[in-house]
């Protein structure tokens, strides 16, 4: 089952993670008490992730930890594998894990830091920022596979979104597909939005399925990369929504690369009749508006 991610994740913040308590349990605290179940992700291939939903996950013979199943709470941290696959092979899976009681491995010269296991640990984790990964974000090991409830797919790096524009505009890229503005708000690229709502004011909206690759965050006029983030390795642009922008105060995308869009459906918000209509309206406010001019 692929299940396309509806959350936009900002490329350039970590998430905050919980801490350990002293007993080096997980605990998170909700209206029923306590428990240790976490969301994790793992980042693998499309047929590798194919064979878990088939047979579940197997322990590694060895890694950082020792042998068991690698996951990490941090989902940036699981999409950047596994190296040296293209982004469109890569996958990141959605997985519960029952950690039940946690070794912190903070040191690569941790005395349990592969033995954890014998020691009557379930799962062992690298915390944040602890010298460990040279990211400085954090992993877990789990050694039983059957303390992970199998998951559902992520591409994520893939979104749907929406391009408003004319009937004359969509039969060009049905023709011919998306091309490059010269300049707007965000520079070069094509305009699209994850909001609908975006759209409406035109005649007829395009939605369509974008892998953005890499993201940058733009929140604030005059950004020093408002213009230029694609010359700093990001394929996307992201406006997120009131953040005083975009005057509707919904969010924005730039997708620098026309061949990273796939068109899924075309929608009318207007007939060809009521469309002509307005254009001929417009054209006649434009001509009076002139006309009071000279």
């Amino acid at each position: 089952m692929l299940v396309y991610q509806t959350c936009w994740l900002s490329m350039d913040r970590v998430p905050r993670m919980p801490s350990l308590t002293a007993n080096n349990v997980y605990k998170v605290h909700s209206a029923s008490g306590s428990s240790q179940y976490f969301v994790m992700y793992h980042g693998t291939t499309q047929m590798n992730a194919q064979s878990i939903l088939r047979n579940g996950f197997r322990r590694s013979t060895d890694g950082m930890l020792g042998p068991g199943v690698y996951l990490s709470r941090d989902l940036e941290k699981a999409r950047r594998y596994p190296f040296g696959h293209p982004e469109s092979d890569k996958v990141v899976l959605k997985v519960k894990v029952r950690v039940g009681k946690v070794k912190a491995i903070r040191s690569v010269d941790h005395p349990l830091r592969k033995t954890w296991h014998e020691h009557g640990y379930n799962t062992a984790w690298v915390p944040p920022k602890c010298g460990m990964v040279l990211s400085g974000l954090e992993e877990n090991c789990v050694w039983d596979p059957r303390r992970i409830e199998l998951p559902a797919i992520l591409h994520s790096n893939t979104y749907v979104m929406y391009h408003g524009t004319s009937s004359r505009n969509a039969e060009l890229v049905k023709r011919s597909g998306f091309q490059q503005s010269t300049d707007g708000m965000l520079g070069r690229g094509v305009y699209l939005s994850r909001d609908p709502k975006n759209c409406y004011i035109l005649f007829l909206f395009l939605q369509v399925q974008v892998n953005v690759g890499r993201v940058k965050r733009i929140n604030y006029q005059r950004h020093p990369l408002q213009k230029t983030w694609h010359d700093h390795g990001y394929y996307t642009a992201w406006v997120p929504p009131n953040c005083g922008m975009v005057p509707s105060g919904l969010e924005e995308d730039c997708v620098w690369d026309p061949r990273r869009i796939k068109v899924l459906k075309f929608k009318a918000t207007a007939s060809p009749e009521e469309e002509h209509l307005f254009l001929l309206l417009l054209l006649l406010l434009l001509l009076l508006f002139l006309f009071d001019l000279i």
